[in-house]
């Protein structure tokens, strides 16, 4: 068989793979690569330099720098002004949409978007708004700001080294500037003009009441004398009731304990608060013999700093109440989970102390009791093993992204709580509450959990397990230094290349390393920015992308449309090439389509005898135009749960605006960039 037509065999199966997603876009990549050189159209020597290309070296020190910006807080400090716009939804839009455009020209765009989305949800929450009306923009903004800088997007640095291999010259950094900055403003102000009105207002998930209901699924149980699970561990309970039961807090002789840190066995009295619905709830009293509902002497009555900001003592129940149990079980969860910051850090003092002096005490008293039993040494050492602080019950959203390590895996497979110390109280998916046992929700991107753990520790376990925080993301404004730092070592860069000092690939690396060595962002972070999955997809794809041209593949296509469209303007010729590369990224990753249609790019050039630059351009622009799915970028699968759209959402914004960077990109690149 011909080599390009064994070209075209692998390309369509590789793209079939794309679509169906049935398998990581990565492990496609790899497998096409090896394909190829298994078939001769790839030489075995030249496999893995992709690997080594400037695009992805460049990718690499991108990612980097963007984390480094993150880190020190660059962001933060204008996201925090983002906040004062008022309840103005002309000026949330403009002030969220523009300041994502602007970001993403100078930093990875899915980062950009993530940095912004706790922020516009909590917009959101504050004044009243849909999430749906503010997400979906703030994605696109992500996208368009990519256009206007060398780094802004990987299609841009792809094609900038094509054009490179091609004539010797790249793009330099602002070369994308004139069309991708005229572009970007005409699509933000449709946006934030019109095309808000389009999309669809889904229910609000602004808030983590709003999208799990929690409020109504808190229930309190108490370990009564006759209680199976009496002298059960937290585990044990879970293992019984197949992990289906999320244990919120302990509270035991007044005091409280995380559930995800409680290692002690459970006594009479203790009370339970948890989150389970009528099945759950005769699970847990046929399993483990406990019941809702507390005695008149198990009710607290909190005084001085226990009360919760605005509420009287008199709120808690009567003894005498009829509807003894349902009030306290109103009462008392609104106590465990109102109770403001000041009030626990002066109860974790006195507790501190509290448990200092009875620290002493015992040793005074094992001194004098040497003699205690076995059975004593055993209580004694359950005492200290749940004596601890007593823990906010730390509740924070997270929403898993398209290459993170938990999506295709359940919570059983991952042994969250014991690999990394998190409790999953609820999975939300497509804008809804999943029903279903949460050991068998098998995770996907998109994917909204309700996670409870050690506040220290939770942004940790997120990052390794490729999880972004929504609801509980606080601002960090960084320190002076490392915002100065930050930002100089990355206007070194740009300047370098600015006047051909370095080469993009160089500079922008060198900077990444200085990032790492004056310690703006830790080495271990700086790993970690690194998109694995991306980098796979380019280095792979690079040498599958120049198959197509080496083996005449991209001439044959160019040569057929040729044939087609040889008596057609040059203005359709490029109107066809925009529509069929803005069709295939949106259903495969814009940088693998930037790779198959610049050589066809270019063939086109030669075929019709006119200038290379504005059909590369035309590439560029339109492999970032992903508007139409929610599978063409990263940006538009992560707002895609917490807004709850649907698939079919999408092109109704998408569309329209797809049209409008068409019609704004063509004649502009045909200005600036003359076709002769």
């Amino acid at each position: 068989m011909d080599d390009s037509l064994l070209v075209f065999v692998v390309l369509g199966l590789t793209l079939a793979a794309f679509v169906w997603g049935r398998w990581r876009f990565d492990l496609v990549a790899l497998a096409s690569l090896l394909a190829s050189v298994v078939l001769g159209l790839v030489p075995a020597d030249d496999a893995f330099t992709g690997f080594g290309h400037p695009a992805v070296i460049t990718v690499v020190a991108v990612l980097v720098l963007s984390r480094g910006f993150e880190h020190a807080g660059v962001v933060d400090v204008i996201s925090a002004q983002v906040l004062k716009v008022g309840d103005r939804l002309f000026l949330q839009l403009l002030a969220l949409t523009g300041l994502v455009t602007l970001l993403s020209g100078f930093m990875n765009n899915v980062g950009a978007l993530a940095l912004l989305l706790p922020v516009a949800l909590r917009l959101a929450r504050e004044h009243d708004t849909s999430p749906s009306i503010l997400l979906m923009p703030l994605a696109f903004g992500s996208l368009l700001g990519g256009l206007t800088t060398l780094i802004g997007t990987p299609p841009n640095i792809i094609i900038s080294s094509y054009r490179a291999s091609l004539s010797g010259e790249r793009f330099a950094m602002f070369d994308f500037l004139p069309v991708g900055g005229a572009v970007a403003l005409a699509g933000v102000a449709f946006i934030v003009l019109l095309g808000w009105r389009l999309v669809p207002r889904r229910t609000g998930q602004a808030s983590r009441d709003a999208m799990f209901d929690t409020a109504h699924y808190l229930v309190e149980v108490r370990v009564g004398a006759d209680a199976k699970a009496l002298g059960w561990s937290l585990h044990k309970l879970r293992r019984k009731l197949d992990d289906n039961v999320p244990v919120l807090a302990l509270v035991r002789d007044g005091r409280r304990y995380a559930g995800h840190s409680f290692y002690g066995v459970l006594r009479q009295d203790d009370i339970l608060l948890l989150e389970a619905g009528p099945d759950e709830l005769k699970a847990l009293e046929d399993q483990a013999g406990l019941r809702v509902g507390l005695a008149p002497s198990d009710v607290p009555t909190p005084e001085g700093d226990d009360l919760p900001e605005g509420a009287e003592s008199d709120d808690l129940p009567d003894g005498d109440d009829d509807n003894l149990e349902t009030a306290s079980l109103a009462q008392r969860t609104r106590h465990l989970l109102s109770q403001d910051e000041e009030a626990i850090e002066r109860r974790q003092t006195l507790d501190r102390a509290r448990d200092d002096v009875g620290s002493d005490e015992e040793g005074t008293r094992s001194g004098a009791h040497s003699g205690n039993s076995a059975q004593q040494d055993e209580a004694e050492e359950d005492s200290r093993k749940e004596r601890s602080e007593d823990e906010d019950l730390h509740l924070i959203e997270a929403i898993v992204r398209n290459d993170a390590a938990i999506s295709g895996r359940t919570a059983a497979e991952l042994r969250l709580h014991h690999q990394y110390g998190l409790h999953l109280v609820a999975v939300a998916r497509d804008g809804g509450r999943l029903q279903q046992r949460l050991r068998d929700i098998r995770f996907r991107p998109g994917d909204v959990l309700l996670l409870q753990g050690d506040p220290e520790g939770l942004g940790e376990s997120l990052t390794v397990l490729g999880c972004l925080p929504l609801a509980d993301r606080r601002l960090t404004l960084g320190q002076p230094r490392q915002l100065a730092l930050s930002i100089g070592i990355f206007v070194a860069a740009i300047m370098a290349m600015l006047f051909d000092l370095l080469p993009a690939a160089v500079a922008l690396s060198l900077a990444a390393l200085v990032t790492l060595v004056v310690g703006v962002l830790p080495l271990r972070e700086g790993y970690r920015a690194i998109d694995g999955p991306v980098i796979v997809l380019l280095g792979a794809m690079i040498p599958v992308g120049q198959s197509l041209e080496t083996s005449g593949g991209a001439q044959l296509i160019a040569d057929t449309l040729l044939g087609w469209g040889s008596q057609w303007p040059p203005l359709l010729v490029l109107a066809g090439l925009f529509m069929v590369s803005t069709l295939l990224s949106n259903v495969i990753n814009n940088a693998a389509a930037a790779l198959l249609m610049a050589p066809i790019a270019a063939s086109l050039a030669n075929g019709f005898g006119l200038s290379l630059d504005p059909f590369l351009m035309i590439v560029a622009i339109s492999a970032s135009c992903a508007f139409l799915t929610p599978i063409g970028h990263q940006s538009n699968t992560l707002v895609m749960g917490p807004a709850g759209y649907h698939f079919s959402d999408y092109w109704r914004l998408g569309l329209p605006l797809t049209l409008v960077v068409m019609l704004v990109a063509i004649p502009l690149i045909m200005l600036v960039w003359p076709l002769k």
